[in-house]
């Protein structure tokens, strides 16, 4: 009996792995032949469910005056997909920008940061965004089709190559098809039009659920400033620098110099304090483009006034399409705040929030609706950050959970675990050692990010 089972048990084996290399044949991609620059895009994929933690629908952006915008469906990756966006830029505009630290940066991430100017410029500008591929980890082939791109554009809206930004965002390590980026611009450059913000907005989505926008006003000396913003990023988040893809525009008058300034000192509260899985992307870039076409005076010096309201409103809309990404988490069911208190310094703060924001045990825990605050314990105490077990509390919401290094005599499974349904969660850790304090905003890990990545280039 004992040999018959075993051969039966073969025989199903060996069916079953048949099975599977046939599966993995009809899906693999057709082969490349000699000479041919790239495969045929793929049919597009069948969309991922909108977040449950989505916005109701997209903001009404105000229009920046000095901006147009159009998208088109190149076929980078897949058929029928928009997946490239141009903003064109009017002469004069100033830009302002941030990018990853990754140490294997995007080539066009590192022409990006070569082009910014702290110098006024007379000259138009314009923004090419791709998704569907990363065009990073590229070798030379990466950065000639930057320059492809950025000379089509030039040549076609007549502005200098050298004012011309891309970002591309996908998948790692495939040669980028710049070809037909380029065949896509004469139908870009003919529907460019001041409206077109939403459509952009979707055009650089990847695993991304929903477009992702958020605008300010203020008003200036002598007229109303516009900020509008637009964002991607699903995954692979946790910024050095700022974040997947943002696009930010505003009408206001402001030097490069200083439109740069007040971009760096925003982004270590937005955009470096968000999280989905820890990973920091090759290609993240964010960009701050004014137009000056705002009737409001220049702004000038950081200390007036309206420099100040302008520099909160920029952090508003930076800290709104920070939020929305963590909302796209993938895979994500829960929006979690992190508020750390208490701590010795700025740096053991933020290495605090960052250790219980990226913790898995914390996540899923979070995911299964499980009170288990003994895990935010466990993060602290692996953050290298200076803690003392006696002078450590724990809040879930208003809920004192643990206190003076022991659980709370008053605390209650029932409500804490209650409290743990609902779909924006606050969990609040005081030190006890200092002043220093920082937030951030992650989301949970659910099994829908492992269905996620597990099929990302399928």
């Amino acid at each position: 009996m004992a040999g018959k089972d075993w051969k039966s048990r073969a025989k199903a084996l060996k069916k079953k792995l048949k099975k599977l290399k046939d599966q993995v044949e009809a899906q693999a991609s057709p082969p490349v032949a000699a000479g041919a620059v790239c495969a045929p895009a793929a049919a597009a994929k069948k969309a991922h469910p909108v977040s449950p933690l989505a916005p109701a629908a997209f903001p009404d952006l105000p229009e920046i005056a000095g901006v147009d915008f159009a998208a088109a469906a190149a076929g980078v990756r897949y058929k029928g997909r928009t997946d490239v966006m141009l903003a064109r830029l009017a002469p004069g505009t100033a830009i302002a920008g941030a990018f990853t630290r990754s140490s294997t940066r995007a080539a066009c991430v590192l022409d990006a940061q070569a082009k910014l100017s702290p110098k006024d410029s007379t000259e138009g500008a314009a923004i090419l965004v791709n998704s569907g591929n990363a065009n990073a980890f590229t070798g030379a082939a990466g950065q000639a089709s930057v320059d492809a791109i950025a000379k089509a554009v030039s040549e076609k809206l007549g502005l200098p190559a050298a004012r011309v930004f891309t970002s591309s965002t996908g998948v790692i390590g495939e040669p980028l098809p710049h070809e037909k980026i380029v065949e896509a611009l004469d139908g870009l450059s003919t529907t460019l039009d001041a409206k077109g913000i939403t459509a952009a907005a979707r055009a650089i989505m990847t695993t991304d659920t929903f477009p992702k926008g958020a605008s300010a006003t203020l008003q200036g000396e002598g007229g109303e400033i516009r900020i509008s913003g637009i964002a991607k990023g699903s995954g692979m988040i946790a910024p050095d620098m700022a974040t997947m893809l943002v696009y930010i525009f505003t009408d206001a008058k402001i030097a490069p110099a200083l439109l740069q300034k007040m971009l760096s000192r925003q982004v270590d509260e937005t955009f470096n304090c968000i999280t989905v899985d820890s990973d920091t992307s090759t290609s993240d870039a964010l960009i701050l483009a004014a137009t000056g076409k705002s009737p409001a005076a220049p702004i000038t010096d950081m200390r007036s006034k309206v420099a100040k309201d302008f520099d909160a409103a920029l952090k508003s809309v930076m800290l709104d399409l920070a939020k929305q990404v963590v909302r796209d988490g993938e895979g994500a069911s829960k929006f979690i705040e992190i508020r750390v208190t208490g701590a010795a310094d700025a740096q053991d703060a933020h290495r605090v929030a960052m250790a219980i924001a990226n913790s898995p045990l914390v996540k899923t825990a979070i995911a299964g609706e499980d009170a288990n605050w003994g895990r935010v314990v466990m993060a602290v105490g692996k953050s290298g950050a200076k803690a003392d077990r006696d002078l450590l509390s724990i809040r879930f919401g208003d809920i004192l959970v643990a206190e003076k290094g022991w659980r709370n005599p008053k605390y209650s499974e029932a409500e804490t675990s209650a409290y743990m349904k609902n779909d924006d969660l606050v969990l609040s850790v005081d030190l006890g050692l200092g002043s220093a304090s920082r937030t951030v905003w992650t989301c949970d890990l659910t099994h829908g990010y492992i269905d996620i990545n597990a099929d990302y280039r399928s």
